[in-house]
């Protein structure tokens, strides 16, 4: 793999990781009911998360690593979705990043994992994620297929995901939750990052296509 390419992407990774979202919107309500309902919760999250990757991998590689168009189909649908997500978080009133337990209702770890699953797997905006950001950071001339580079890459996503999903979870009785002026500016930083990230992704196209 390239390597250049890796720490490209976890840079990504993390900051998108740092995103709240319905994800965060989920784990935290979990995480307020106590750390047996929250850890469920991350675990069917992050299950959701790795069907995706294992189906992008599936059904993609042979695509990526064949068509130059798609490549830059891909890599323009995933700055326009991270601009687009970006203005959606700066959107969002203030309350809304803390969870709420009126659309989350874990009543045991069964049920809230199978809910933690299925924000993603029934949710098209997780493909779109993985299948326009993780080819991007693939390298054709690695001696690895693309669909085993996806799989590394989307691993390390897992990894941070993970990390941060847990810290979220265990702190959001005593932080996010009772403090929601530290929620709103977590959204904000976030929203700002995310666009400039695609308008960064946008423009880099923009310069290769011009020369």
């Amino acid at each position: 793999m390239d390597w250049g390419l890796v720490v490209a992407f976890m840079g990504v990774s993390i900051v998108l990781s740092l995103t709240p979202g319905v994800d965060w919107a989920y784990i935290i309500a979990s995480g307020i009911k106590g750390r047996s309902s929250m850890l469920p919760a991350v675990a069917g999250v992050l299950a959701g998360h790795a069907t995706a990757t294992i189906i992008v991998a599936a059904g993609v590689a042979a695509i990526v690593a064949t068509s130059d168009m798609f490549m830059l189909a891909l890599t323009i649908a995933g700055a326009i979705y991270m601009v687009w997500l970006g203005i959606q978080t700066l959107r969002q009133r203030p309350e809304t990043n803390v969870g709420s337990t009126k659309s989350f209702d874990p009543t045991s770890k069964r049920k809230t994992f199978s809910k933690g699953l299925g924000i993603n797997l029934l949710n098209p905006k997780t493909y779109l994620f993985f299948l326009a950001l993780l080819p991007q950071f693939t390298s054709p001339t690695s001696s690895l297929p693309i669909g085993v580079q996806i799989l590394l890459l989307g691993t390390i996503h897992l990894a941070f995901c993970a990390t941060i999903y847990l810290a979220v979870g265990f702190g959001a009785s005593t932080v996010l939750a009772k403090r929601p002026r530290v929620a709103n500016i977590v959204r904000i930083a976030s929203g700002i990052i995310l666009v400039s990230l695609g308008l960064i992704l946008l423009f880099e196209q923009i310069i290769v296509a011009i020369n």
